[in-house]
């Protein structure tokens, strides 16, 4: 699945300049408030024949539907059902963090006689008496950077950060700062991560070298325009993720959070949104396309992210570039399509590209699907304070500093799983 097709080299030239093009675009960016333009946003709970929806049963039976719809078909894309013959190996299991954890890892194969995983699961557990409840999530460098145990495997898929787009053993736990992999441990949780280029390599290849051609049909050669973008791939993975977790007698599978950072923070709500088994769902700094509202265009906006990542959404999601006015949802409905169950959003002060404001305001105009649920602890008021989460049935904070995921961002999330996860 990841061999280099004569096409993709190609294309990594190109893709290299491709990454170029959000820096270009940020001189252009608003930031100026007073600039934002009018907009009003789509009705969360009338109906598209106009029936008012005032109970819970109604927005199951009648408006959920509708709102996941106009996401599934015109921003993220329809995925496959999930694969009847995946499969899983666990290659390794030994004891790590000093003696205070078990490290897994695990191989998941989607199809049937399939020879390559379709990706590697890492997972580290406290030792002693299980299930734990968990954290599933994607990550960016390779699960050989989340932790620097040197028996991680290095991953062969592209790897979007490196000049030949490959996985070095140099950048064992590289990216341990923003896994925080002890201090999960350390208060009774699991931490299972994947690496999200195992899914779906990060550049426009035309959905050559991912998982999408396992699941072309007869004489298929890409998605159609309503069809899965790379999150949706991305959100899919994290699914059968948990299909793993759930068989695994260490881990709760009905406690299971899931996370991710910047676009794979896009990845998370829509995996929350389409997957109702995460049992919790949080996004850090996932701005445009994520927890953001798009009809704010402040940032980076819709025709910004998908001339940039064109692969990141469906092809229908193109026409709204410039044009979020004709926008017939927006990101407080995401929000609302992972109601009863938690969510919490996290900004960053100095990330102004992914808009904190909108996606404070995505989180707070959710509120009302929650209170049909009697789900009555969300905001109504004004954004907390920089370094004052609210944490209630949904949480939000908004901390010191760039983009990027932190102790004290981990902090938070940690004390809101311990609100909605831990048997009391």
């Amino acid at each position: 699945m990841n061999k280099q097709s004569p096409l993709v080299k190609t294309l990594f030239a190109a893709a290299a300049v491709v990454l170029l093009v959000p820096s270009i675009l940020l001189a252009q960016a608003n930031y100026d408030e007073s600039k934002v333009p009018k907009f009003k946003l789509p009705e969360l709970l009338v109906a598209a024949d106009g029936t008012k929806i005032e109970s819970a049963t109604q927005w199951e039976s009648k408006r959920r539907a509708e709102i996941f719809k106009m996401f599934e078909e015109q921003m993220y894309g329809r995925a496959p059902a999930a694969p009847k013959d995946i499969r899983f190996k666990v290659q390794s299991s030994k004891s790590a963090l000093g003696g205070k954890a078990i490290l897994k890892q695990v191989s998941v194969y989607f199809k049937d006689g399939q020879d390559l995983p379709a990706m590697e699961i890492v997972i580290f557990h406290p030792k002693g008496k299980g299930p734990f409840p968990a954290f599933i999530g994607l990550n960016f460098g390779g699960n050989h950077t989340v932790n620097a145990d040197p028996d991680i495997k290095v991953p062969t898929s592209w790897m979007r950060s490196k000049k030949d787009n490959k996985a070095s053993a140099d950048d064992r736990g590289k990216s341990a700062s923003r896994w925080q992999v002890e201090t999960i441990v350390n208060r009774g949780y699991a931490l299972a991560t994947i690496y999200y280029g195992d899914i779906d390599p990060d550049f426009h290849d035309e959905f050559q070298n991912g998982i999408h051609p396992l699941f072309y049909r007869e004489g298929q050669k890409k998605p159609t325009a309503e069809e899965w973008g790379s999150i949706a791939a991305w959100s899919y993975g994290l699914s059968r993720g948990l299909d793993y977790l759930e068989k695994d007698a260490e881990i709760d599978g009905s406690k299971v959070a899931v996370l991710g950072h910047s676009r794979l923070g896009k990845t998370s709500l829509w995996a929350g949104a389409t997957d109702p088994r995460f049992a919790l769902v949080i996004s850090n700094d996932s701005g445009c396309g994520g927890a953001a509202l798009n009809k704010r265009a402040f940032g980076e906006t819709v025709k910004r992210i998908t001339t940039s990542f064109p692969h990141w959404f469906c092809d229908n999601f193109d026409k709204y570039g410039n044009n979020e006015k004709d926008l017939a949802f927006d990101q407080h409905m995401l929000m609302a399509l992972i109601a009863p169950r938690p969510v919490y959003v996290a900004s960053a002060e100095q990330d102004r590209w992914a808009d904190p404001h909108g996606e404070f305001l995505s989180v707070k105009h959710a509120g009302p699907v929650y209170k049909l649920y009697g789900k009555k602890n969300v905001p109504t008021g004004g954004m907390p304070k920089v370094n004052e989460p609210f944490q209630g049935d949904v949480g939000y904070h908004i901390r010191r500093g760039r983009h990027d995921v932190t102790l004290f961002d981990w902090e938070q999330y940690l004390n809101f799983a311990d609100r909605h996860l831990q048997d009391k």
